[in-house]
C-alpha cells in the first residue's frame, strides 16, 4: 500500500483514533436497527417465521457484496473507499422501518446487509494496516469500539422503544447523526492507495485449506450465538416472557455492552490465559447464560442470561482468525475461509432460530444457542498455537504471559 508520506507517530496516533471512531459509527447502525426490530416485525406484520426469514437477507447480502469492497478499495483507495461505503451503511438504517410487507423487508435488508459488509471490509483492511504501521495491536480495541457503538445505538433504541417513538423517525434521525459522526471520523484515518502496478485485482472468492475448516467451525458457534441473541434477545423478552418495548430492547443493551467490555479487555485475557483458556472460560458463561435464558423464565435471568452470551463470546471470532492465520502457509487464504464460515453463520443464525420457534418455540431456539456455546468448550483445543519463533510476543502464543511487576 502506498500513500500520504505523514506517518509520524502523532499522525499515526490520530489515524488509530479516527479509525475507531469509525468502527463505532458502523457498530451503532447495528444497535440501532436491533432495538427496533419488534417494531419493524409489527409494521410489516411478520409471524415469528417470516421475520426469520427476512432477517436472513443481511447477511445474503453481505456474503454476496463483500468482494465488491475489495475491488473499491483497489480503485478509489482506502480513504475515499471508506466514506463512500460508510455513509452508504449509515444511510440505509433509514430503509427497514419504512418496508410494510415481508418482500420489501427482504429487499430492503439485503440493501442493508450489502452496505454493512462492504464498509466492514473497507474499515477493517484499513484497521490492519493502521496496525501494522504502529507495530502493536489495535484491532481487539477497535472490534471493542464497534460494541461500544452497538451498545451506545440499542441504549438510544431502547430509550425510543420505550418512549413509543416511531421507528421510522428515530431511525431517520440516527441514521443523519450517524453519517455526519462517520464523515468527521474517515477525514482523520489514513490515506492508503494499492500500488496497482502489474497487481492483479482482488480475487472474489478464497476456498478455505482444511486446516481453516475446524476454526472456522467454532467462529461459526461464536457467530450463531451472536446473531441469534442480537436479533432475537428483544423478541424472545416480548413475545415469551411477555415484557413491555422498552425492557425487551434492553436485552439487547445487555448483550451489546458485555460484549464491549469483553472486547475492551480481550487482548489482556488473552496474554494472560492463552486462546483455549479464555474460549474455554467463554463458553462455559455463554452456556450458563444460555440455560438462564431457556430455564429461569423470568426477564431477570432472560437479561443477564443475554449479557453472560455476550461476554462468553466476545472474543471467539478474533482468536478464531489469529489461529488460522498461522495454520498453514497460506495466511491470508485461511482467514479468508473463516471468514466465509462465520458470515455463514450469520446468514443462517436469524432464519434458523425463526424456523425452530415456529415448529417449536423461542425457549427451543435458544436451546440451540446453548448447545453451540457449549461446543465453543469442547472445541477450544482447535485454536491451540503452533510452535512460534523465539522473540514473538506472548500474545500471540497460547500460553500465560508472565506477569510483570
Amino acid at each position: 500500500m502506498t500513500g500520504e508520506t505523514d506517518l509520524s507517530p502523532a499522525r499515526l496516533r490520530h489515524a488509530r483514533f479516527a479509525i475507531a471512531g469509525v468502527f463505532c459509527a458502523h457498530g451503532a447502525v447495528t444497535g440501532s436497527f436491533a432495538t427496533r426490530i419488534p417494531w419493524i416485525q409489527d409494521h410489516a406484520q411478520l409471524s415469528a417465521g417470516t421475520l426469520g426469514l427476512a432477517l436472513a437477507f443481511p447477511a445474503l447480502g453481505a456474503a454476496l457484496t463483500m468482494p465488491l469492497a475489495g475491488r473499491i478499495n483497489h480503485r478509489f483507495g482506502a480513504r475515499t473507499a471508506l466514506r463512500m461505503l460508510l455513509s452508504l451503511w449509515t444511510l440505509a438504517l433509514i430503509l427497514p422501518s419504512l418496508a410494510p410487507n415481508l418482500w420489501t423487508l427482504c429487499f430492503v435488508l439485503f440493501v442493508y446487509g450489502a452496505t454493512a459488509g462492504m464498509s466492514d471490509v473497507a474499515m477493517n483492511a484499513l484497521g490492519v494496516e493502521t496496525e501494522n504501521r504502529l507495530k502493536r495491536s489495535i484491532m481487539s480495541s477497535l472490534h471493542g469500539m464497534w460494541s461500544v457503538g452497538a451498545l451506545i445505538g440499542s441504549a438510544l433504541g431502547t430509550l425510543a422503544a420505550h418512549t413509543g417513538t416511531d421507528a421510522r423517525v428515530h431511525h431517520l434521525i440516527a441514521a443523519l447523526a450517524l453519517t455526519l459522526a462517520g464523515l468527521i471520523a474517515v477525514r482523520g484515518v489514513l490515506d492508503l492507495r494499492t500500488d496497482t502496478g502489474g497487481e492483479e485485482a482482488p480475487p472474489h472468492f478464497a476456498l478455505p485449506p482444511k486446516s481453516a475448516l475446524f476454526i472456522g467451525a467454532i467462529g461459526f458457534c461464536a457467530v450463531f450465538a451472536e446473531g441469534a441473541s442480537l436479533d432475537w434477545s428483544a423478541v424472545y423478552l416480548r413475545d415469551v416472557l411477555h415484557t413491555d418495548a422498552g425492557l425487551a430492547a434492553a436485552s439487547t443493551t445487555a448483550f451489546a455492552l458485555t460484549m464491549a467490555l469483553a472486547r475492551l479487555a480481550g487482548d489482556k485475557v488473552v496474554d494472560r490465559f492463552g486462546a483455549v483458556r479464555t474460549v474455554r472460560v467463554g463458553g462455559a458463561l455463554a452456556t450458563t447464560g444460555g440455560l438462564l435464558v431457556v430455564a429461569v423464565h423470568h426477564p431477570a435471568a432472560a437479561l443477564a442470561g443475554f449479557g453472560l452470551i455476550g461476554l462468553g463470546i466476545a472474543v471467539v471470532v478474533p482468536l478464531a482468525f489469529a489461529a488460522a492465520a498461522r495454520s498453514g502457509p497460506a495466511p491470508a487464504q485461511a482467514i479468508a475461509g473463516v471468514a466465509t464460515i462465520t458470515y455463514t453463520s450469520g446468514l443462517i443464525a436469524p432464519s434458523a432460530i425463526g424456523a425452530v420457534a415456529d415448529a417449536t418455540s423461542l425457549v427451543v431456539s435458544f436451546g440451540l444457542v446453548t448447545l453451540l456455546s457449549f461446543a465453543l468448550i469442547v472445541g477450544a483445543t482447535v485454536l491451540q498455537q503452533r510452535p512460534v519463533a523465539a522473540g514473538v510476543s506472548p500474545a500471540n502464543r497460547d500460553e500465560p504471559a508472565p506477569i510483570r511487576p
